[in-house]
């Protein structure tokens, strides 16, 4: 059930009506508190939350009501929950969420403002969404992390934007504090959400693919911006698929795939620590912690995977680990290498014979001095082989 910061005095009849026919109520303290003297036992959901799901499921066949705030399906507790039940034990009775109430006291319009949990992620998630006239509601883990937050902003380069800092929202002993993310102080307490009129003059993650080479930290090794978005393009990413990046190296390739969907899910595989490490850093950096890196080489260390919709092979293309892939893979998976030697180069040719897909010369040159005047400088030949098994 949802409940909102104004207690009782907000709940929908049948929320009132399960509360008053209920025998055990179970939620935070702090949503305990708002409900007074309860007929019904009353049960402190425990920290961490996991141990309360099994505390919970102790209570199968007792007529429960579990609190939670605003809408439990909005980055709640409600998904956890209803996953854990049959669909034909669980009610759901949600509130107002915090993202509905903050879009409402500024007006602004919900379909165009990007809505994000924080109170359990990296504030780097943030970072895809910093564009001057953005639009952003999130949800902090406490009233420290507004300090946070807008240290983020300023560090990023986005201090100037207006922060708009909402504490017990939609209740009687609701405050709201704005200001700009760069001078914005003071104390802050828990339950908080943050609104970010979004303004700064820093670098802008661009939505095409081939993104700028200066946004990933690499020690030279990478698949540089305009083949990256070659590569992408091949690769295709769809919502809900997984890649596998074999030779991860700066990790741009994953990253990138990531930024296409926030569904999309990503493994790289990089056999050099250093790399690895590296890879780890750029996308916690760029708002995509969720990309699992695998410190090993390839094949062996794609063994126990999930089963990916696309491979890119960066990196390691042999003829050994073509047999491998083209041998366990499902049928309908896609397959993208790259090669530069004129080994890799005749590989590729070869395995387009025997399997067909696109095969690609890509050949680049970018102006540069000579002498007193500008050349083309020409960078090696990339072929570049895509196939859907």
């Amino acid at each position: 059930m949802g409940l909102g910061e104004d207690g009782p005095d907000g709940l929908s009849a049948a929320s009132r009506n399960a509360i008053a026919s209920a025998e055990i109520v179970m939620g935070p303290p702090r949503h305990l508190a708002l409900l007074g003297d309860l007929d019904a036992r009353t049960v402190d959901w425990p920290v961490p939350f996991a141990d309360g799901i099994a505390q919970l499921q102790g209570f199968r066949g007792r007529r429960t009501v579990v609190l939670a705030s605003g809408d439990p399906f909005w980055f709640g507790a409600g998904r956890v929950i209803a996953g854990t039940f049959a669909h034909d034990e669980w009610t759901a009775l949600p509130g107002p969420s915090c993202f509905s109430l903050a879009a409402a006291h500024l007006g602004w319009g919900i379909e165009g403002t990007s809505c994000l949990g924080l109170h359990a992620a990296p504030l780097a998630r943030l970072r895809p969404h910093l564009t001057p006239g953005a639009q952003i509601i999130v949800t902090l883990r406490d009233g420290k992390a507004v300090g946070d937050l807008a240290g983020y902003l300023r560090d990023t380069g986005f201090g100037a934007s207006a922060l708009h800092v909402f504490e017990a929202l939609g209740g009687p002993n609701q405050i709201v504090t704005s200001g700009r993310a760069d001078t914005l102080g003071g104390a802050f307490g828990h339950p908080v959400c943050a609104a970010i009129a979004v303004d700064g003059a820093a670098p802008v993650i661009t939505k095409a693919s081939g993104r700028d080479d200066a946004l990933f930290d690499s020690d030279g090794v990478m698949t540089k911006r305009p083949v990256r978005a070659l590569t992408l393009s091949a690769l295709a990413p769809k919502a809900r698929e997984r890649l596998w990046d074999i030779g991860g190296g700066s990790g741009s390739i994953a990253i990138e795939w990531l930024w296409s969907d926030p569904t999309c899910q990503a493994v790289t595989i990089e056999p050099r620590a250093d790399r690895a490490a590296t890879i780890r850093a750029n996308a916690a950096r760029l708002g995509v912690d969720r990309l699992q890196v695998v410190h090993g080489s390839a094949p062996d260390a794609l063994a126990g995977l999930p089963a990916p919709d696309a491979v890119f092979i960066g990196g390691g293309l042999s003829a050994e680990m073509l047999d491998h892939l083209t041998a366990t893979l499902a049928p309908g998976t896609r397959l993208v290498a790259n090669a530069v030697t004129l080994e890799t180069d005749a590989l590729l040719i070869e395995w387009h014979a025997r399997l067909g897909g696109d095969l690609m010369r890509v050949e680049l040159a970018q102006a540069a001095p000579l002498g007193p005047k500008r050349g083309w400088k020409a960078a090696y030949p990339i072929t570049q082989w895509s196939v859907t098994l």
